[in-house]
């Protein structure tokens, strides 16, 4: 594909979980038939905006801290910063127990959707991957970041 490596960055794992979010809330069909169908394997909402903000604290402070470690550049920052921004304020408005389709009821979710997609789209393009692949499961992130348990 031509891009660069994800593992390139210094804090690829933390890119790797916040492109994983970002690609679940930036897709309405996986919404649908993974979220809202209850598929396991997935997480819902809530694991997606955790994996956004558990390590980098997104919901503290600005993704320009991380430039050079967890994003390439400014760009991707600032679009990070918008989707955290936008899924955050229907988080806080619905309740972070709140079922999916709350979160996808909202009047204010497509414009979450659109932002995350916007970051999602530079991001993957940037790692040299195809934004429009259907997201990873939970197990298979966690393979591909090494968190994953390994049997003894």
């Amino acid at each position: 594909m031509g891009g660069m490596p994800l593992n390139d960055m210094p804090w690829w794992r933390w890119r790797s979980n916040v492109r994983s979010a970002l690609h679940m809330l930036s897709d309405p069909a996986f919404q649908q038939e993974t979220w809202l169908a209850g598929r396991p394997g997935y997480g819902d909402v809530t694991d997606a905006v955790y994996r956004l903000v558990e390590d980098t604290w997104l919901d503290n402070w600005s993704a320009d801290k991380y430039i050079g470690t967890i994003f390439r550049d400014a760009q991707e920052a600032q679009l990070v910063d918008a989707a955290v921004l936008s899924v955050l304020r229907i988080m806080h408005q619905v309740g972070a127990d709140a079922p999916v389709a709350a979160y996808m009821e909202h009047q204010a979710w497509p414009e979450a959707v659109g932002a995350a997609r916007e970051a999602h789209l530079r991001l993957a393009v940037a790692d040299g991957e195809d934004p429009d692949v259907p997201p990873h499961s939970l197990e298979v992130l966690a393979i591909m970041t090494g968190t994953a348990d390994t049997p003894a």
